[in-house]
């Protein structure tokens, strides 16, 4: 039939506010969904066949339907086999309307796309030798006219037809039917029986290798596991193998979740806008979370990989089986699935060290977001676009919360209630408060407090006083919180909080009585308790202490907040050398740490030279007694003796001193430095570079803290060191040790170092130039480059081969590597950096919005800043805003940073 083309309204001014008081339930439901793809060069055609039937809840019976379709070319369309004419139907913006529907039908339509030239990676596109798709969250709509909802689940059959050429033909569920067609094609027919709405989709066509391996169920039942690479990459795909059957066991375990299809899929592609996608059953991955060896991949990689693979997996319960009703409630799978995929990572290593790794992410980039104009309570009000909203607000605060009523509930009680949710909810669409009830069903515990986390946006701040009566033998701990106005409340209703404590006296940790409460010695030794915070000021106080004690506080870090106790340095020092929680031992050294730049600050503010400096000798004492005790996790050590980072630095700051914190944070590195010379070199010498390379806890802690040595001993400006970093890059054998010495080399200022940087980096490139991700790498060391010129240097990568515009991965190593990772020299150059990065914004504001979204992070922040720079900054924003055909990803951010 003659194709219908029809020309969509203009945009409109101002994009539209969807806000979650207006949610109405769907007038239709979608029972079964049929779709065929005729895939060709340059074109593919989508016929879809949908069972609809009026939804019994609506509260007035549907009379007509109206379909999501964005960049689609309407060929046919037909109810009950009656092709429908111009007048049965009207186009909306991203829209299809048809009149008059009765109660049940089917809808056949017909649709051509054009995935070659999608380059928004939403719906079905193609990536190198593959086509491939994204749904999440409304890509879908690019593919076929359909209810583009997450509360609209159906039993989808997919059929995919293409040239032999590519061999590989992938969907949801399981394979039933394949054969040969017609000009030297094939297809393949998938079946998925588990209902689902249409962000879970997934196809792949492609010329693809593949591992695979089984795994028996704890109902004895196998499932055979696939991951399928681009054949040049099928040497990097047993790490995430083995990460994929842990999940599986450990889900079972841990949750009594099992896998329910016959077959469970993995594909990397190298053209992807987020990190993984957890479609049922075929799971498609950026290929930076899949690929993994040690000569190409570092132990961060692998962790990564490890991490990312069982959040995907998990997903088919905390996401596929049970589902959000509507993208306000998107931490219910989020944030559920990044706590159990970070417990699942603590279980496979340190539980400390990985509690320190996502708290750190959370302090300095989600406390960051919380206290900007993105800030927005774990499920949101309102959004103009969801794609926005997959923040670290939604992700990592969302885990906190989760992780937060793990807390209160206690390990037993939590599994009941985790149990009752995915009984009384498989199969549905659900929402936060869902969540809850089931939680307190289960507990029986009064949660109704607790679910102002859900609402109230900003982080809670815990003001802690303390006071302790010696004839009495009685200390108390009075906590204040507050949590500041946002534009959404000005009047914050105090939180359910859990205070994790322990108090410290001479000979270690204290046993703890809480005034009128029971002794917990049956589930430890009485000395570590959660106190619930629920009023906005509350007094606990303990008896039977016997001298003054130094209290732990926060412990675990229980609850996303930011504590205020007046510690003295000689408390911290006792914390960090003898507080019996690893996380707070953390905790300590990085308030020491803190306290040391910030003095150093001062003095640079002051205009003084840092030579009149000098490190509290008690300091240095603590520093070398945690790097002479063997007994500690080495990965700890290294952290432990790692300063706060500039960016968390800035968190911090009121008024962000870019050169202040850059400056004394490398004058105090060189001070420990120089003080500590002598154990660093003993760590160094001490390691043995020529032993296998291993993905073990130990293994990866051990590198951890030798490469910590060696930055430690690099800023000393030592030829002999820098011969040895030179000869650490030549001959390791794992990416771990190659990139920790390149980036050394790459960011000395010693005349020598940077020869030796020069010949390193062009052999890299060299020797890695046709591995896409190691070649990411070395971009991403030299755009973080802290030296004068960096931008230079990063625009010169924008013209190298290795570099391509168009690729989300090579966009992240370049620009928001330089624009997020290098502060001194993005805030450099009267503002060039400001206009380095809007430029980029404009162009992929048409290329990806997505991913030009996302690069606006740095510049929201302005406010933060000195006048001049605030200046500087917002004129980019208003440029950047004034961009004819602004997308509705980059117009939500930027019109609410100006506000």
């Amino acid at each position: 039939m003659t194709a219908v083309e029809q020309s969509l309204p203009a945009k409109e001014q101002q994009p539209k506010t969807i806000y979650l008081k207006d949610y109405q339930v769907p007038g239709y439901l979608i029972k079964t969904t049929d779709l065929r793809f005729e895939i060709y060069e340059g074109e593919t055609i989508v016929s879809a066949m949908l069972h609809l039937y009026r939804n019994p809840a609506a509260s007035t019976p549907a009379t007509q339907l109206t379909l999501h379709g964005a960049d689609l070319e309407l060929i046919s369309i037909a109810l009950d086999g009656k092709v429908l004419t111009g007048s049965d139907y009207e186009f909306g913006e991203e829209s299809l309307t048809i009149f008059n529907t009765p109660a049940e039908f089917k809808l056949l339509s017909i649709t051509k796309i054009k995935p070659e030239s999608n380059t928004s990676l939403e719906g079905l596109y193609r990536s190198r030798t593959m086509y491939c798709t994204q749904c999440e969250a409304e890509g879908f709509r690019k593919i076929t006219y359909y209810l583009d909802r997450p509360d609209v689940m159906s039993e989808f059959t997919t059929t995919v037809v293409a040239d032999k050429k590519y061999p590989v033909l992938l969907s949801n569920g399981n394979l039933i039917d394949q054969g040969d067609a017609e000009n030297n094609r094939h297809y393949a027919t998938w079946h998925d029986p588990f209902k689902k709405p249409a962000y879970l989709f997934a196809l792949v066509a492609g010329d693809l290798a593949h591992i695979e391996d089984k795994f028996t169920t704890c109902s004895k039942r196998e499932v055979t596991l696939k991951i399928f690479v681009e054949p040049k990459d099928l040497d990097k795909c047993d790490h995430a193998m083995t990460s994929l059957k842990n999940s599986l066991r450990w889900d079972e375990e841990v949750y009594g979740r099992e896998y329910d299809l016959n077959i469970f899929m993995i594909v990397a592609v190298d053209d992807f806008n987020m990190g993984a996608m957890e479609n049922k059953g075929l799971n498609i991955f950026n290929t930076s979370c899949v690929l993994a060896k040690p000569e190409t991949t570092t132990d961060g990689g692998f962790q990564r990989v490890e991490g990312v693979v069982a959040h995907e997996y998990f997903h088919n319960w905390s996401g596929n089986r049970v589902t959000c009703r509507d993208w306000f409630q998107l931490s219910l799978k989020e944030g559920f699935t990044v706590y159990r995929d970070s417990e699942f990572s603590a279980d496979m290593g340190s539980r400390t060290v990985k509690r320190v790794e996502d708290v750190t992410l959370l302090r300095t980039l989600q406390f960051a977001e919380d206290a900007g104009p993105m800030a927005h309570p774990i499920r949101p009000e309102s959004y103009i676009e969801i794609s926005n909203f997959y923040t670290m607000t939604i992700y990592e605060k969302g885990a906190e919360i989760i992780r937060m009523l793990a807390t209160l509930l206690g390990k037993e009680n939590f599994r009941k209630g985790t149990d009752l949710y995915f009984e009384r909810h498989d199969g549905q669409a659900v929402t936060t408060e869902d969540f809850v009830a089931a939680l307190s069903d289960a507990s029986g515990r009064d949660l109704t407090q607790f679910k102002r986390w859900y609402s109230q946006a900003g982080t809670p701040r815990l003001q802690v006083s303390d006071h302790y009566d010696e004839d009495a033998q009685e200390y108390s701990l009075t906590i204040k919180q507050s949590c500041p106005p946002t534009p959404e409340c000005q009047q914050k209703l105090p939180f359910h909080i859990p205070v994790a404590i322990g108090l410290l006296g001479s000979a270690g940790d204290l046993p703890l009585y809480l005034k009128d409460a029971e002794p917990d010695f049956e589930t430890g030794d009485n000395t570590h308790k959660v106190l619930e915070l629920t009023a906005a000021e509350q007094t606990f106080v303990f008896q039977r202490v016997q001298e003054k004690p130094v209290p732990s506080l926060l412990r675990g870090f229980s609850a996303p907040v930011k504590l205020h106790y007046d510690y003295s340095r000689d408390d911290l020092i006792v914390l960090m050398s003898r507080d019996s929680d690893g996380f707070n031992r953390w905790e300590a050294s990085q308030q020491l740490g803190l306290q040391a730049i910030h003095r150093a600050m001062e003095a640079y503010q002051r205009g003084e030279d840092f030579a009149a400096l000098q490190l509290d000798v008690d300091l240095v004492a603590a520093y070398r007694s945690v790097l002479q005790d063997d007994s500690l996790d080495k990965a700890m050590v290294a952290y432990m003796l790692s300063l706060p980072s500039e960016a968390y630095l800035s968190e911090l700051a009121d008024l962000v001193d870019v050169e202040a914190i850059h400056y004394s944070r490398t004058a105090i590195r060189k001070m420990i430095a120089r003080e500590l010379r002598d154990d660093f070199a003993r760590i160094y010498r001490a390691y043995d570079h020529a032993q296998p390379y291993a993905a073990t806890a130990d293994a990866i802690a051990a590198r951890s803290l030798k490469n910590v040595a060696l930055g430690y001993l690099m800023v000393l400006v030592d030829e002999t060191v820098v011969r040895a970093c030179e000869q650490q890059y030549r001959a390791a054998n794992n990416m771990t040790d190659v990139i920790a010495a390149l980036t050394q080399l790459v960011n000395a200022e010693a005349p020598l170092a940077q020869q030796l940087a020069e010949v390193a980096l062009a052999d890299f490139y060299q020797r890695w130039q046709h591995e896409s991700l190691v070649v990411n790498q070395w971009i991403s060391v030299q755009a973080t480059c802290v030296l004068p010129n960096t931008l230079a240097k990063v625009k010169t990568l924008q013209t190298h081969a290795a570099y391509d515009g168009k690729n989300p991965n090579k966009i992240r190593a370049l620009v928001a590597s330089f624009c997020n990772g290098n502060a001194i020299n993005f805030h450099a150059d009267a503002g060039a950096g400001y206009q380095f990065l809007a430029d980029q914004i404009i162009v992929l504001n048409t290329q990806n919005p997505q991913i030009a979204s996302r690069l606006l992070t740095p510049l929201t922040k302005w406010k933060k800043y000195s006048p001049d720079r605030q200046r500087l900054m917002k004129t980019e924003l208003e440029r950047i805003m004034a961009t004819p055909g602004l997308s509705k990803d980059v117009f939500e951010v930027v019109s609410k940073s100006l506000v």
